[in-house]
């Protein structure tokens, strides 16, 4: 058997995780598609670079410029940042971190951009909420705001990036926060305004058994700064 000096040996080994390592560098790359999510169907919201694509719910630019690769819409000038496509059924997969005391949202299936009278436009739409609390409620982070309460609160301290998974699909709406199955609705459950399925009260005078199933995707700026990165999205058939 022919052996190897050792000094052969360890170099080779090195260069080889050496370009493992590099290969898994480049699945990490931010805002940017591995062959896999590009053969399965995901696309890119957001270059990482420009506010391409990207509007504020009032129709105009944002004035918040890309911050070192994330979209901010913290004083964008709108009630929300939305991406000028609609989506019925859908997979959103997204990374976010939040600033200390914020208040934000994830908004899906928003039917329009005009308010209701007397209402904000957060109304046209459906919100996961997105807040630095540790308890797990109708208002923290993981709710479908006011709707549904998550299992826990599985977001990561204020500073970290958290990775976050929103599915809709036909009536369902499922959140997947940091790898772990949070929340759940199924909107034909919820058959009264104001009410959800087990009687109990929210704000929302609307039935949302006839919501409207398509409708854009808003990143909301309720007064302080958060970041958004890694925005992805598919079709569900």
């Amino acid at each position: 058997m022919t052996r190897f000096p050792q000094q052969v040996v360890v170099p080779a080994v090195a260069a080889m995780a050496a370009a493992l390592l590099a290969c898994g560098l480049a699945r990490a790359e931010d805002n940017a598609l591995a062959p896999a999510e590009k053969a399965s169907g995901w696309r890119l919201l957001f270059d990482g670079r420009t506010l391409d694509g990207w509007r504020t719910s009032s129709n105009q630019p944002s004035k918040t410029p890309v911050e070192d690769g994330s979209l901010n819409p913290h004083r964008s000038g709108g009630y929300m940042l939305v991406h000028e496509e609609t989506w019925e059924n859908f997979q959103l997969s997204l990374d976010f971190k939040l600033s200390k005391g914020c208040n934000s949202g994830i908004f899906v299936r928003t039917y329009s951009l005009t308010p209701r009278p007397g209402k904000d436009v957060g109304f046209n739409g459906i919100e996961v909420a997105l807040d630095d609390t540790t308890t797990a409620g109708y208002h923290d982070t993981g709710a479908i705001y006011d709707l549904v309460k998550p299992s826990r609160n599985a977001m990561r301290p204020v500073g970290e990036w958290n990775h976050i998974e929103i599915t809709c699909d036909r009536s369902v709406i499922d959140v997947v926060l940091n790898g772990e199955k949070v929340t759940h609705m199924d909107a034909d459950q919820f058959t009264q305004p104001n009410r959800r399925p087990d009687g109990s009260e929210h704000k929302f005078d609307i039935a949302y058994k006839d919501h409207p199933r398509r409708g854009y995707i808003g990143l909301q700026d309720h007064g302080a700064a958060c970041w958004f990165k890694n925005i992805k999205i598919r079709k569900v058939e």
